[in-house]
């Protein structure tokens, strides 16, 4: 991992996580969630799945305190850089990993991200992994956030019951 760019997320709470991208890994993934990063897309949208002890998932919806939910369209879907899919991508879902997530169509991935909160060596050739926190606070941010309380809405399961919502995502190289 020797191309490095780094990214910070910034939450409205004052939280934040710093992260490496490597897109010697996974060169699609790192240029569509640069992309992203660099036209606000991720400004306002909040971590809308959170799992102790395996992971936190964003960059796909709004939470409205009426609606609920609401997605975010406008990303377009790339391909799915990962072992199973045909792509050589040596990154392994340990703590601290930032991947995309996608739906059971490997090429889905879209905008939507995790930050796996624990070791999850069964997702290893199976999502993108692109890149990893850059310190041990941001480890320790993203464990804390997988640890606050969850309820269901409608078809979805795991949101936080306090919104944990991005402000912003810069990147720099």
């Amino acid at each position: 991992m020797e191309n490095k760019i780094f990214a910070t997320i910034y939450f409205t709470d004052g939280n934040l996580i710093n992260l490496e991208l490597y897109p010697d890994v996974a060169p699609i993934t790192v240029a569509n969630f640069v992309k992203l990063c660099n036209a606000h897309y991720y400004d306002g949208l909040c971590l809308h799945r959170v799992i102790d002890r395996f992971m936190i998932q964003g960059g796909g919806y709004v939470f409205d305190q009426n609606m609920g939910l609401v997605e975010r369209p406008g990303a377009n879907t790339i391909k799915g850089e990962f072992k199973s899919n045909g792509v050589q991508n040596s990154l392994s879902h340990t703590k601290g990993t930032i991947s995309m997530a996608r739906t059971n169509i490997k090429d889905s991935a879209s905008s939507q991200f995790f930050i796996c909160v624990a070791d999850t060596p069964h997702l290893n050739g199976e999502y993108a992994a692109f890149g990893r926190c850059a310190d041990e606070q941001s480890i320790a941010t993203a464990v804390q956030y997988g640890k606050v309380k969850t309820g269901r809405w409608q078809y979805f399961s795991d949101i936080p019951l306090t919104p944990i919502v991005i402000k912003t995502i810069t990147v720099r190289q």
